[in-house]
């Protein structure tokens, strides 16, 4: 079991998530839903310090149902962990000051505001830059800040159908449907978060810093990647594969006697062999329509008609030990909560089980990127709305504690929600 990790008290202006790579970085969010938290995410699970800068009534995913944990949505808890959290009213004059008044304390902005909505709040991105040349900006959209498109709305699903993805996913000859997780938004997030650390490593070579336009199509086109290619070289629309493999027939799904499914990965000469072994289907190996990586995608429905009552004979976990032994590749399809219990056995922090001095606790899912020379601070709980207002105002910008006061009184400044 994974030890709980408690956010320590924090003396006004210490920044958390510090210690990995990214530490002595600052980055102000000011994004909202899921790419551009997931991006920023990942940037303070690498050490540095993340500052949210939150409308009034806070980042609409804090309230998506159905899970909630001391008013705030699991949707929010999973993608917001070791930021700070200041609620301000950027169509008021004092607000958009505060704004711009980070924006010149740090070193990266994420947003992924529509094209246009930043200028229309203030932000003139281009003569921010011209003032501070060693900022480096990210914009995610859907489309990106440039095109025919620029302008639309978009979301996951959108992406996923536009790109190709959906068309993709499903069973053959059944309606097409939407990937299990969010790639659309996930994958742009991942995508910033490379761009960001490409700009700050170029900025530490010559000095200057960069604009990032990350289009949340244009990442879902790049996970195309062979599929693509193959439609452009036979100009036809790959199809609906399901849980097969266009190219290697003995890499898919298959069903066990005891009714649970796993997934077989035979995807060489020598696993083939091993595969037909452990079947105790021997002469496949010679069989003519069968005894090369070619002929057997040519005659892959007759292969699968002799595999698939095969494997009916015997329970999916024998199945799984047997092709193990033989060095063939399978595993059982798990369910989220079974694989979350095998990620805390494994002990590689990839479930977090976060707690607030507060009593608040949450887990959730770890950083995959692991470093042998940097050991980054625990991670910190997701902030409530506004939490942490006082320490960066007056901490980390240096406002008087009155004028702190004053911006709360008149509504600029959002309370921090106890």
């Amino acid at each position: 079991m994974t030890s709980p990790h408690l956010t320590p008290p924090r003396p006004d202006g210490e920044p958390t998530g510090t210690g990995g790579p990214l530490h002595g970085t600052t980055v102000l969010d000011l994004t909202n839903f899921l790419s551009g938290p997931y991006c920023t995410q990942i940037l303070a699970d690498l050490g540095a310090r993340v500052i949210k800068l939150e409308p009034p009534e806070g980042d609409s995913s804090r309230a998506i149902p159905p899970h909630f944990v001391a008013g705030d949505s699991a949707y929010y808890l999973g993608n917001n962990r070791s930021k700070e959290s200041i609620a301000v009213d950027l169509k008021r004059p004092e607000g958009l000051e505060i704004a711009q008044d980070l924006i010149d304390r740090v070193d990266v902005v994420v947003e992924n505001f529509r094209p246009g909505v930043c200028r229309r709040l203030g932000f003139d991105v281009e003569e921010i830059r011209r003032r501070r040349p060693e900022l480096v900006w990210a914009s995610i959209s859907g489309f990106g800040q440039a095109g025919p498109w620029r302008d639309r709305p978009a979301y996951d699903l959108i992406v996923q159908a536009l790109s190709g993805v959906m068309s993709l996913t499903g069973e053959p000859g059944r309606p097409s449907v939407r990937l299990g997780i969010p790639a659309g938004d996930l994958v742009a997030g991942m995508f910033a978060a490379i761009g960001v650390l490409a700009a700050l490593a170029d900025r530490a070579r010559c000095g200057r810093g960069d604009q990032i336009d990350v289009a949340m199509l244009d990442c879902q086109l790049s996970m195309l990647s062979y599929q693509a290619v193959y439609s452009m070289i036979d100009g036809k629309a790959p199809q609906r594969q399901g849980s097969r493999h266009d190219s290697i027939p003995t890499y898919r799904s298959f069903v066990a006697g005891d009714g649970r499914e796993f997934v077989v990965t035979a995807n060489t000469e020598r696993m083939w062999r091993e595969l037909c072994a452990a079947l105790e289907l021997d002469g496949l190996v010679d069989d003519p329509r069968f005894d090369s990586a070619g002929s057997r995608l040519k005659n892959k429905e007759a292969l699968w008609h002799l595999l698939e009552p095969a494997f009916a004979r015997r329970p999916a976990a024998d199945w799984v030990a047997r092709l193990a032994a033989r060095r063939v590749p399978a595993a059982l399809i798990k369910t989220v909560p079974e694989a979350i219990a095998d990620a805390r056995e494994a002990g590689r922090e990839m479930v977090l089980d976060l707690g607030h001095d507060d009593g608040r606790k949450v887990s959730v899912i770890g950083n995959p990127v692991k470093f042998t020379d940097h050991q980054p601070a625990a991670p910190a709980f997701p902030p409530h709305l506004g939490e942490n207002a006082h320490a960066l105002l007056n901490g980390f910008l240096g406002y008087p504690a009155q004028r702190v006061r004053e911006l709360q009184e008149t509504g600029v400044l959002a309370r921090p929600r106890q």
